[in-house]
């Protein structure tokens, strides 16, 4: 774990190298102050001699000085050192969530990705910084302090020792019972951020609904469940300061009881036992940023383990060591396929598919909810792998291709319809970053899309909300389409894509797909008989098997899901303008 994170550190090594030596040399110059503060009492002043008092005093503020810079260098480098950690580590996250199939991406949720780029790296962001600086500077001015203290006095020096033990026992105490409540704590985060994300992009709903006091009682059990988790694990740590005070406030005493006998003694004069004090300070000091590393990384190993996840995830679909640049046709085959979203699966989502269709073909794909419709068409654009059987597509299985290639010639619209911020122009381009606004406007026309997009203020220059927010369904449906259609794909999937459209808009969509697509497979999943009744061949799916194929009158005479659903849509009537059988 502590390899992959720290692999991100890149070109701010130089910075990560350079703070421990400013903290080092910061360290000595503050530990040599001390020493010449006893010089100046033992050599100056109570041998009156004021040339030493000029001498050390002067070395003193030179020594100041340098501690002075080298702390401002080591704060310098450390800030772009642990900054620069996080956005390596930001920028190796996200690309590795873009390169997650859906069943890599199927393991986490939003919220939980969306935190760990951004609470979890500014956690382990502060314990870096803390690390290189904090780490380096408490150790050194531990040994060095304990070292002068030792030189002085090694009677009084054992205090110290007893000191460092007795806050090593608590500060192991706290770390070992605050780990596992901050990985508790970071979970309800993403628990929250997921409630957060869910009411924000339903708001519409619930405004109508009017559940705007349900959902914010939920958000405050929810807030409050955290709070009481935060307070559970600050109360561990909240025992670092007591420790702290009872070292700090015993050595004091016991040095001022020791020492006052030994200088009565004469086996210690007053200018040592002042740096012993300096030291004592020093040292506890260093035990009081030690136990803040402690606590820092404390809260920071459940973001390490959180964050090394998402970086050590493979993803499950992976490019061939020689792939296929090329996609002959759009001919497309299902040989004996069964697919699992989950290894083991006690039940496949689809089983026993054995299916050929042509170049060109338009195939249309009915059945009931959670028939497998979507599983089937996600496997030709290998958005998953098959658990059994292969799938082609231009005579070639899908796992031979590269999968920009593949994905580039297989042409998906999904029935989750997206759009991004930006302008409708900058949305069509995504289909091809390249296409002219002719081009673009052409897509449209055939998406029968063009019509409502001219009529906006500023056209194809208009701006998209986020998510598509000031559109309708159906627009953004056809926007989508659109977009698609802009690949110039050899196999055109419309999953669903023209259900928020009335019926006399889908019947012009088919149309010009049918004149200006003729080359292209095409295949419609759809709820309504008449998206698909005029398609080459109609694939009817039940419980993840093929109930049965042929054409409309074909399956009339011989289907009985089939008559059923059309029968039931016939009595029910159409949409607004379509009239019912």
């Amino acid at each position: 774990m502590l390899k992959i994170l720290l692999s991100q550190v890149k070109q701010y090594k130089r910075d990560s190298l350079l703070t421990p030596v400013f903290t080092t040399l910061e360290s000595i110059m503050e530990l040599i102050i001390p020493l010449l503060m006893a010089r100046i009492i033992d050599e100056g002043i109570n041998e009156g001699n004021l040339s030493a008092v000029y001498r050390y005093g002067a070395l003193m503020l030179l020594a100041a000085a340098v501690s002075l810079t080298m702390g401002i260098l080591a704060g310098r480098h450390a800030a772009r050192a642990s900054s620069g950690f996080a956005c390596n580590l930001r920028e190796a996250m996200y690309r590795n969530i873009q390169r997650y199939s859906f069943s890599n991406i199927d393991k986490y949720s939003t919220a939980g990705l969306v935190t760990r780029l951004t609470t979890d790296v500014t956690n382990l962001q502060n314990a870096y910084q803390m690390i290189i600086r904090m780490c380096v500077r408490a150790p050194v001015m531990l040994i060095f302090a304990l070292i002068m203290a030792f030189s002085i006095s090694a009677r009084l020096s054992m205090i110290f020792v007893a000191a460092i033990a007795f806050l090593g026992l608590c500060l192991g105490f706290i770390v070992a019972h605050a780990m596992g409540a901050f990985e508790k704590v970071f979970r309800k985060y993403d628990e929250l951020n997921a409630g957060v994300q869910e009411n924000v992009t339903a708001i519409r709903v619930v405004k109508s609904f009017v559940r705007e006091s349900f959902e914010t009682e939920k958000f405050q059990n929810a807030v409050q469940n955290m709070y009481t988790m935060f307070v559970k694990a600050e109360k561990l740590l909240s025992f670092n300061s007591p420790a702290m005070m009872i070292s700090m406030y015993g050595c004091m005493m016991a040095l001022s009881w020791f020492g006052a006998h030994m200088i009565i003694g004469g086996t210690l004069t007053p200018g040592q036992l002042t740096s012993l004090f300096s030291y004592v300070m020093n040292i506890l000091m260093s035990l009081m940023m030690l136990s803040m590393i402690f606590v820092m990384v404390t809260m920071s190993i459940a973001s390490m383990r959180r964050i090394a996840q998402v970086l050590e995830e493979e993803p499950d679909i992976q490019a061939p060591s020689a792939p296929v640049n090329q996609v002959a046709d759009g001919s497309i085959s299902f040989e004996q396929v069964s697919f699992s979203y989950r290894p083991g699966a006690a039940e496949p989502v689809l089983q026993d598919i054995d299916l050929k269709i042509r170049s060109g073909e338009t195939i249309g794909i009915i059945g009931g909810t959670g028939s497998a419709k979507t599983s089937l068409v996600a496997l030709i654009s290998r958005l998953y792998d098959v658990t059994q059987g292969t799938v082609k597509v231009g005579g070639r299985d899908v796992r031979e291709y590269d999968l920009e290639t593949l994905r580039n010639q297989v042409a998906v619209v999904l029935q989750k319809n997206v759009l991004f911020s930006g302008t409708v122009l900058e949305n069509l381009r995504w289909g091809d970053p390249n296409a002219t606004e002719e081009e673009c406007r052409q897509a449209c026309r055939v998406a029968c899309a063009d019509e409502f997009i001219s009529r906006l203020p500023d056209g194809y220059q208009a701006r998209v909300e986020r998510d598509g927010a000031n559109f309708s369904g159906g627009q953004k449906q056809r926007l989508c389409i659109a977009r698609a259609l802009l690949k110039k794909p050899k196999v055109l999937i419309l999953d669903d894509s023209t259900s928020a459209v009335d019926t006399a808009t889908d019947a012009q969509i088919r149309q010009a797909l049918r004149q200006e697509l003729g080359e292209t497979t095409k295949l419609i999943i759809a709820q309504r008989i008449s998206s698909v009744q005029d398609a080459d061949r109609i694939l009817v799916l039940d419980n993840g098997r093929i109930n049965g194929i042929g054409t409309h009158e074909e399956l009339m005479a011989s289907n009985k899901i089939y008559r059923e659903v059309y029968e039931s849509q016939m009595k029910a009537g159409g949409d607004f303008d379509e009239k019912a059988g």
